[in-house]
C-alpha cells in the first residue's frame, strides 16, 4: 500500500510540474476570451447567473460571502442571488435576513430562503433553491460557502471557459486562507491544502479533465447538473458526488490555480475532527455506492474509469488514509514485540521521506514545520481511518454533518486569541481519551524497543506517542470559550 501511495503521489507531482514548466493554463488548453462589451446589448452580453450562499448559523461570517458576492463585477441583472439560511437560531436568521435587505436595498436581486427544517442538510437546501421557477432562465450556478470571499472579477474569469466550451460543466477556483497564521494547526492545514490543489486538482484538471468539486468556490454549468439528476443527500460529500456523476455523463472540468478564493481553516481541533471525519467518510461511502455506476457507465472511457475507480477513490481516499494509521502508528510500533518481524528500510524511511517532500512543496513556507506537521498528521489519520470504515460499512456516523465551526470577525478583533488564554474550560473536559489512549499504547511500544530491540524505531514511535498526548490533551489550535 505504501509502494501504490507514493507511486500516486510522484505521478501527479510530475504533472503539476510539467503544467508549471510549460506553463499549460487553463486559457491555453480551453477557449477563453473575455465578455464582449457590446453597447447595443449591453447587459444582454452577459449570460444569466445564479449565486447560492448555503448557511447554517453562520453568525460570525455571513457578512463576509454575502458581501462579496454582491460586489462581484457583473450587470445587476444578470445576476441573481440565493442566501440558503438553514439556521436554528432566530436571532442569526433575523442578522441574515437584514443583511440581505441592505443589499436589495442597493439594487442587488438577492433572495433570503429558509426552511422548518434540515432535511438533505447543503444538499437539500440547494436542491430545494434549483426547483424555483427563476431559475430556469439562468444558464450558469456559482456557490460560495458562507466563510468564502470571492475576488470582484471571478465571474469574468471564470464564466468565459464555460461560455465557450459546450463540454465544460465546472470551473473550480483554488483557496486562500485568510487565518493560516492563526495558529501552527492552521499552519499545517494550509500545507496539507495548498497540495490537494497545487497536486490532485491540477493533475486532475490536466489529464482527465476530471476532479473533486470542492463544495464552494465553483461555478456549474446548469445543464450539467440537470443530466447528473441533480444534489442527492445520500452522503455527506454531496460535492463530490455530483462531480462524479457529472463525469459519468460526459462532461469536463478546469481548474484555475491562480484564481483564489479567500476561506477560513478551522483553528479549534473539535472543529478539525469534525471535518475530516466528513471529509473521509463521506468519500468513502460514496466509492462504496457508486462502483457498479463507473463499471457500468458508457459515456466515457475505460482508461477514465479506472483512474475513478483506483486514483480518485481507492488510492487517494482508503489506501492513503489505511496506510498511515496501519502502518506508522500500529505496525511500525508493535513490530517491537516481534523480533521476527522485518521491516524493510525503504518501508520505514525512503517511502515516509519522498511522501513527506512531495506534500510539503506546495508550502515552501512551511517547511520549517515538516516534522509537526508528520506527527500531526499521524494523529489524524487515527480518526481518518475510523472514518473511512464507518464509511465503507456505513456505521452509526456514516450521515453525520457537524457544520465546521467558523471565527470570521473574531479573527480579526484578535478575540479568539485572547480568549485561548484566559479559557474557563476546565482541563478534564479538554481531554480526548482515543487520543490518550493511543499515547499510552505507543509509549508502551516506545519503551519496550527501547530496551530490548535495536532497530532504534523508539527515535520515532517516543515523540509519535508525545503527539498523541499533546493532542489528547486539547494543547493543539484555538480554545474557544464555551457560552455561559
Amino acid at each position: 500500500m505504501s509502494v501504490m501511495l507514493v507511486i500516486e503521489k510522484l505521478s501527479m507531482a510530475i504533472i503539476a510540474l510539467y503544467v508549471k514548466v510549460f506553463r499549460r493554463t487553463p486559457e491555453k488548453i480551453y477557449k477563453w476570451a473575455p465578455l464582449s462589451q457590446d453597447p447595443e446589448l449591453g447587459s444582454l452580453s452577459h449570460p444569466m447567473v445564479l449565486i447560492q450562499i448555503p448557511m447554517f448559523n453562520e453568525r460570525e461570517v455571513y457578512q463576509i460571502s454575502i458581501g462579496a458576492v454582491c460586489k462581484l463585477v457583473w450587470p445587476h441583472d444578470r445576476l441573481i442571488i440565493q442566501v440558503l439560511d438553514d439556521s436554528t437560531d432566530l436571532s442569526t436568521r433575523e442578522l441574515v435576513q437584514e443583511e440581505c435587505q441592505k443589499w436589495s436595498n442597493k439594487g442587488r436581486n438577492i433572495h433570503y430562503i429558509s426552511r422548518d427544517n434540515r432535511n438533505g442538510y447543503k444538499a437539500g437546501a440547494m436542491k430545494e433553491a434549483m426547483d424555483l421557477d427563476y431559475v430556469k432562465k439562468c444558464d450558469y450556478v456559482a456557490i460560495f460557502d458562507a466563510d468564502h470571499e470571492p475576488p470582484p472579477d471571478f465571474l469574468l474569469r471564470a464564466i468565459p471557459f464555460l461560455m465557450h466550451n459546450s463540454d465544460i460543466a465546472l470551473v473550480q477556483a483554488r483557496w486562500k486562507f485568510v487565518n493560516a497564521n492563526e495558529c501552527i494547526m492552521t499552519r499545517i492545514q494550509e500545507m496539507s491544502l495548498n497540495y490537494h490543489f497545487k497536486m490532485e486538482q491540477q493533475s486532475g484538471s490536466s489529464t482527465m479533465a476530471f476532479f473533486g468539486f470542492n463544495g464552494t468556490a465553483g461555478v456549474w454549468r446548469i445543464q450539467a447538473i440537470n443530466e447528473a439528476e441533480g444534489w442527492k443527500e445520500r452522503t455527506t460529500v454531496e460535492d463530490m458526488d455530483l462531480a462524479v456523476r457529472a463525469s459519468l455523463q460526459g462532461w469536463k472540468f478546469v481548474y484555475i490555480g491562480d484564481l483564489k478564493v479567500k476561506s477560513e481553516l478551522p483553528s479549534s481541533y473539535k472543529a478539525y475532527r469534525y471535518q475530516q471525519h466528513r471529509w473521509s467518510c463521506g468519500p468513502a461511502n460514496l466509492f462504496k455506492k457508486m462502483t457498479i455506476d463507473i463499471i457500468m457507465a458508457k459515456k466515457v472511457s475505460l482508461l477514465k474509469k479506472l483512474f475513478l475507480l483506483y486514483n480518485f477513490f481507492f488510492a487517494r481516499r482508503i489506501i492513503s488514509h489505511n496506510v498511515t494509521f496501519l502502518f506508522y502508528c500500529i505496525v511500525i510500533p508493535f513490530s517491537s514485540f516481534f523480533p521476527e518481524v522485518i521491516i524493510p528500510k525503504w518501508g520505514v524511511f525512503y517511502i515516509p521521506t519522498v511522501i513527506t517532500i512531495l506534500n510539503s512543496i506546495g508550502t515552501p513556507r512551511s517547511l520549517h514545520l515538516i516534522i509537526i506537521w508528520i506527527f500531526f498528521e499521524n494523529v489524524m489519520s487515527l480518526h481518518r481511518c475510523k472514518a473511512v470504515f464507518i464509511g465503507l460499512f456505513e456505521a452509526g456516523r456514516v450521515n453525520e454533518w457537524v457544520v465546521t465551526e467558523k471565527l470570521g470577525k473574531a479573527l480579526k478583533t484578535k478575540q479568539v486569541s485572547t480568549a485561548a488564554k484566559r479559557s474557563p474550560n476546565k482541563f478534564w473536559q479538554r481531554c480526548l481519551f482515543l487520543e490518550l489512549g493511543m499515547a499510552v499504547v505507543l509509549l508502551i511500544c516506545a519503551l519496550y524497543n527501547f530496551i530490548y530491540r535495536s532497530n532504534q524505531y523508539f527515535i520515532f514511535i517516543f515523540p509519535l506517542s508525545l503527539s498523541y498526548f499533546l493532542m489528547g490533551f486539547g494543547f493543539v489550535g484555538t480554545h474557544i470559550p464555551a457560552a455561559k
